[in-house]
């Protein structure tokens, strides 16, 4: 199964940084954070029961309509703002911060609009569910 080309990869010593379509994804290269990143992401619902102490050891990947805010600091460093988590803070040179932050920018509304129309989708299934419980309740009360 081939993996879908990235939006954007910075390849750095110790760390890779991968902008896909819907994922930002930050994994470690060497060392004990690398074991347990491996470790983490190979056990999702470890990951999802356990995913505060993780993500204070390492970063997670993460979804980019959970992302609430992105800027960068003169030095290139990317400051990525997630509510519920503890905030993610890449070292970059100042040009590939600008990318990042860019294209971070100009895909988070995207994402955040397609998990809300997935939402409101979700809402009106199960609001069609109810009306046709309720339905079936009537047919039955009706003795017909």
């Amino acid at each position: 199964m081939s993996e879908k080309p990235a939006v954007l990869v910075f390849d750095k010593p110790h760390f890779q940084v991968r902008l896909d379509k819907g994922v930002l994804k930050v994994d470690l290269k060497e060392g004990v954070r690398h074991e347990i990143e491996k470790l983490a992401e190979a056990r999702p619902a470890l990951r999802d029961t356990l995913g505060w102490m993780f993500q204070t050891i390492i970063p997670l990947d993460v979804k980019l309509e959970e992302i609430d805010k992105v800027d960068r600091d003169a030095s290139g460093r990317v400051n990525i703002k997630i509510p519920n988590r503890r905030d993610i803070h890449i070292p970059l040179d100042p040009a590939e911060s600008i990318r990042l932050v860019d294209k971070l920018n100009e895909l988070i509304p995207v994402e955040k609009e397609k998990a809300f129309e997935r939402v409101k989708a979700g809402q009106e299934a199960h609001r069609q569910e109810e009306r046709a419980k309720a339905g079936d309740y009537k047919y039955i009360r009706r003795g017909v």
